[in-house]
């Protein structure tokens, strides 16, 4: 059923927090996903757009210092035809609105054209960066009072001046924003009345994004330490007696991944605890899956298996993507667990056990190598394998070693496709992104699919040369074959084929 449009749109005036992906609301994800429309700033994190539906209308506004996308005037003009248009508009900004935002503004010109406007708070830039740098703006033994100051002041400005004479002295703890471009005349300013030149100071730039960057120092020499640095902006800025305990209280650049760009070459929905796992310990994670999982062509050997179920002796699960897809189709069928009964169940890896147990279903048998020959070696342990029927459950495509392998030893083995793995074209930008503009620190793959078809686009685009200084991790032996047969230098693969493993080797390889 198609959405009803309102007669006149509305603009959602959106704070998307200081820049790391999860620091933004609740309601800011409901506002971006009922967008029409998204215009979206510099400072903005562009990872907030895969919360917008595919047919939104995307449009960069973004502002730096030098340079404009978009005027201010323009801005405005925008959110007004597009919302006379009928549509809703997300008017995404960084950090909070109306902090040094120009919601106010925007608001206002809105308000002036009758048009429905809501303004959604955001984290502050200010307090998001004190706090990944580990300086608190308030603590009882330095400053119980707190300023946001604009140090952005050109010669066109027409709102009231900066009181630099009240403010240097009289709030203990001074936030500057905008203050990298003009930190020399502030700090003048600031010493010139009366604030002691040995005041402590911290710059923070890029905060909770993996550039954050923390400079710290005095106002008597934090602009020659900005200067010898190339410090340069976005960034805020702190003085006050609280920077002092940024050496006890520093916490996000010393977690062992931060900073680091990893890249899943799986779908979010597959990385699942890994990816949040790896998050949790700094790293940012991007996505560029290689495969989509799909049902197969054909279900016609599942379906005649499953009318025999009670006649297998085993069923081999090899991933949790086989548990899923054979669990499904057992359902829609009409069946449930129950029809296992009897049936002893191998799975390769504890991943596809959990996945199986998830299903009520628990495993009899895990082979201590998570791969084919594991299986191999696993069921001949068992016993004479003739005359045993065995179930293969697995992906339209994959290794015939198993089965072949099975019934050499005299096994009656039926392979039933249950998914099937689809290419997917991975979009150039998103590619020059990763690899050349943001340099990724290190690209996973958690199967040869997602090796041959990465790299086949990578090919494609002629980008095989930045790939150079990347790190490669394969979560086993038959992936880490397939990424050096494609000239890769693989870094990391685990002793055990799982994405626990890979994600504690990956915090040892960085930490």
């Amino acid at each position: 059923m198609s959405r009803e449009r309102p007669k006149s749109g509305k603009v959602y005036l959106i704070g998307a927090g200081p820049g790391h992906p999860k620091l933004i609301t609740l309601r800011a994800i409901e506002c971006i996903q009922d967008s029409d429309v998204i215009l979206y700033d510099h400072l903005a994190n562009q990872k907030f757009l895969q919360y917008a539906r595919k047919d939104c209308e995307i449009i960069y506004a973004g502002k730096t210092g030098v340079h404009h996308t978009l005027h201010q005037d323009e801005i405005n003009q925008i959110l007004i035809e597009k919302t006379r248009q009928g549509r809703t508009v997300g008017r995404l900004k960084g950090g909070d609105p109306l902090l040094f935002g120009r919601g106010g503004e925007e608001a206002e010109e809105l308000a002036k054209q009758g048009i429905d406007f809501e303004i959604v708070p955001g984290v502050p830039a200010a307090t998001a960066a004190a706090a990944y740098a580990g300086i608190p703006l308030t603590h009882r033994d330095f400053s119980s009072t707190v300023a946001f100051v604009t140090g952005h002041e050109g010669s066109e400005k027409t709102g009231p001046a900066v009181d630099w004479a009240k403010l240097s002295t009289g709030v203990g703890t001074l936030v500057i924003y905008m203050g990298i471009g003009n930190l020399k005349e502030n700090v003048r300013k600031i010493m010139a009345h009366g604030r002691s030149p040995e005041t402590p100071v911290a710059l923070i730039r890029w905060a909770t994004t993996p550039d954050q960057e923390t400079l710290c120092g005095t106002l008597s020499d934090i602009y020659e330490k900005a200067q010898a640095a190339d410090f340069r902006a976005p960034a805020i800025m702190i003085v006050g007696e609280s920077v002092t305990l940024r050496d006890k209280l520093q916490w996000a650049e010393r977690l062992p991944l931060f900073g680091k760009r990893i890249v899943l070459t799986r779908e979010r929905e597959q990385a699942g605890d890994f990816s949040e796992h790896l998050e949790r310990f700094g790293a940012e994670i991007f996505y560029l899956p290689t495969i989509r999982i799909v049902p197969p062509e054909s279900f016609e050997i599942l379906d005649r298996a499953m009318d025999e179920l009670s006649s297998f002796h085993w069923a081999v699960f090899t991933s949790a993507n086989a548990v899923r897809g054979f669990m499904d189709r057992l359902l829609e069928r009409g069946r449930d667990v129950r029809d296992l009964k009897g049936i002893r169940i191998v799975t390769v890896g504890t991943a596809t056990a959990q996945a199986l147990l998830k299903k009520g279903i628990r495993a009899d048998l895990i082979p201590e190598e998570f791969r084919g020959e594991g299986v191999i070696q696993a069921l001949k342990a068992q016993g004479d394998l003739h005359g045993t029927k065995i179930l293969i459950p697995r992906a339209e495509k994959a290794r015939e070693i198993l089965p072949d392998t099975l019934r050499d030893e005299g096994a009656e083995v039926v392979v039933a496709a249950v998914y099937r793995n689809v290419p997917l074209e991975i979009d150039p930008k998103d590619l020059q992104e990763i690899l050349v503009t943001r340099k990724a620190h290190l690209i996973v793959f958690t199967s040869p699919s997602n090796v041959n078809n990465f790299m086949r686009a990578v090919e494609k685009e002629g980008l095989s040369g930045a790939l150079h200084g990347i790190k490669i991790a394969c979560i086993g032996p038959v992936t880490g074959d397939a990424a050096r047969k494609r000239g890769l230098e693989v870094a990391l693969e685990p002793e055990a084929s799982t994405l626990r493993s890979l994600s504690d080797s990956i915090l040892r390889l960085f930490g």
